[in-house]
């Protein structure tokens, strides 16, 4: 069994423009004499690797923490994709049977491919992209996932992982209220087989 971890290091991840880059201050440490080290931390929850919650669009979507674990956690496949991915793509390359899918590459959806991953079923769609889909569409590629729940989970790392079959693990922290939340995904391979 192989594990892989396909999460940006938080400090010194990808920022989406305009997001508050991450930053942390030391309240105690053991060097200055206190009894242990503490830290405070301040960040965006869409910096880094990350998940957006339905919330983040829909002003009635579920809030990150009511996020259904099922959805983040499961078997996955990862498809590399470079440039625009349209409807026509995810009709050749994608399966029924699949339901969560990460795309390696510089992929970004349109609206029709997002419309299409919906007809399919898929319950995350995963990107190495800070967001899912490019700026002209970001809006509308969001409101089409989210408004059926789909997973949106940005921000991967996947350079030296072979397309295929794995297991995801990409639980998000489980922040209250909130439309969004850091994660820290892995993969596993040959999973079935010890």
């Amino acid at each position: 069994m192989n594990i892989y971890d396909i999460s940006q290091e938080v400090f010194n991840g990808r920022i989406f423009p305009e997001d508050t880059a991450p930053s942390y201050t030391k309240k105690r440490s053991i060097e200055a004499g206190d009894s242990c080290n503490l830290t405070d931390l301040q960040m965006c929850v869409h910096n880094a690797t990350h998940i957006d919650a339905p919330a983040h669009f829909l002003p009635k979507g579920k809030t990150i923490e009511q996020v259904e674990l099922s959805r983040c956690i499961g078997p996955a496949s990862v498809i590399a994709f470079e440039g625009i991915i349209t409807a026509n793509d995810i009709k050749k390359r994608l399966q029924k049977s699949e339901k969560r899918v990460l795309f390696k590459g510089s992929g970004v959806l349109t609206p029709e491919a997002a419309t299409e991953l919906n007809k399919l079923g898929i319950i995350l769609v995963g990107t190495e992209s800070q967001t899912v889909g490019d700026e002209e569409n970001l809006a509308a590629i969001h409101l089409e996932l989210l408004k059926k729940e789909v997973v949106i989970l940005e921000g991967l790392v996947l350079k030296g992982i072979p397309e295929g079959h794995y297991f995801l693990f990409a639980a998000p922290l489980k922040l209250g209220g909130v439309e969004g939340a850091p994660c820290r995904a892995i993969l596993i391979n040959n999973y079935l087989t010890e």
